[in-house]
């Protein structure tokens, strides 16, 4: 707590002018650019990564980046309401112009699942974590991988492809797919190496972002 305090308190003794009138002009309204949604991980910051200001990301943070699958027909997710309303407000009062779904390397979340193992104490987050699961199989993206990435980072990455489809199952996602109102990206964090990498579909494989790589996002989407 003494960090977070000291953090604030140098946060207030460094504050430019400029930065004061970018909240004020953030007091009336948010038009961000794009849900960011990943992982709860301490490591994994957003803004840092990405080189935003407040007001240019919607972000969505939960253990291991999931979006639970919409159950059937009626649109309702498989878990609690959380989710899926951060999408509607993203969507349908926000209108973001692009959806992220960023995984990252080391990820507690992940190696959970690898070693099928479950915490006696937390039921909430073993029942959580079977909405990454299927990520432990190849499913419908049989990955090329150029490094020797540890299995649980390929699992990782394998597990933002899944909830990439986790949220194609739902009509607000799909209606907005097909209007062209917003695409979607699969994004993923080398912690070590501070890297982030997009999945290339023409390549079937997750490569560095670099200003070719920012180039072909830009033209495409999942």
């Amino acid at each position: 707590m003494r960090k977070l305090l000291e953090g604030i308190l140098d946060f207030h003794a460094k504050r430019e002018a400029g930065n004061d009138l970018l909240f004020k002009h953030l007091t009336a309204r948010q038009q961000p650019d794009a849900l960011f949604i990943t992982c709860s991980d301490s490591r994994v910051v957003p803004n840092l990564l990405v080189s935003t200001n407040p007001g240019d990301l919607f972000v969505m943070r939960n253990v291991g980046n999931v979006v639970p699958a919409c159950c059937d027909h009626s649109g309702y997710s498989k878990t609690d309401d959380s989710e899926i309303a951060a999408l509607e407000y993203a969507l349908n009062c926000l209108q973001v112009k692009d959806i992220i779904v960023c995984g990252h390397s080391n990820c507690g979340a992940i190696h959970a699942i690898y070693k099928n193992s479950t915490v006696k104490s937390a039921p909430h987050l073993n029942s959580w974590l079977s909405h990454a699961k299927d990520a432990l199989d190849t499913f419908e993206h049989p990955l090329t991988f150029d490094k020797d990435w540890s299995v649980p980072d390929r699992i990782s990455q394998k597990n933002v492809l899944l909830q990439i489809e986790h949220l194609k199952t739902y009509d607000i996602v799909q209606s907005a797919l097909q209007k062209k109102q917003t695409a979607l990206h699969a994004w993923w964090f080398d912690i070590e190496e501070v890297e982030i990498y997009s999945f290339n579909r023409d390549e079937n494989k997750f490569k560095v972002i670099n200003p070719a790589e920012a180039q072909y996002i830009l033209q495409t989407s999942i």
